[in-house]
């Protein structure tokens, strides 16, 4: 639900697909940086995931393999339309 209900849109059709589709493949140490992951400001994680689109890739050390699968996850979703 956290993840559908971000407060901008933007990262709503971001982690929400996420969460449907991989939250079942995490394992406990992931599912703990994706709680991480949600406690963070939109703001702040919107460019910190678009940037992986290029060769950027802000963010928080311990959440950086955490944004790029979900970087990476968008971006599949979004090639396959």
């Amino acid at each position: 639900m956290r993840s559908w209900r971000r407060g901008t849109k933007e990262m709503d059709l971001i982690l929400g697909p996420f969460a449907d589709s991989q939250l079942e493949r995490l394992d406990p140490d992931e599912l703990d940086l994706y709680e991480a992951l949600l406690a963070e400001n939109d703001q702040d994680l919107y460019p910190w995931i678009t940037a992986r689109l290029g060769d950027a890739r802000p963010g928080p050390q311990p959440l950086l393999p955490l944004l790029d699968r979900v970087a990476a996850f968008a971006h599949d979703r979004l090639a396959r339309k």
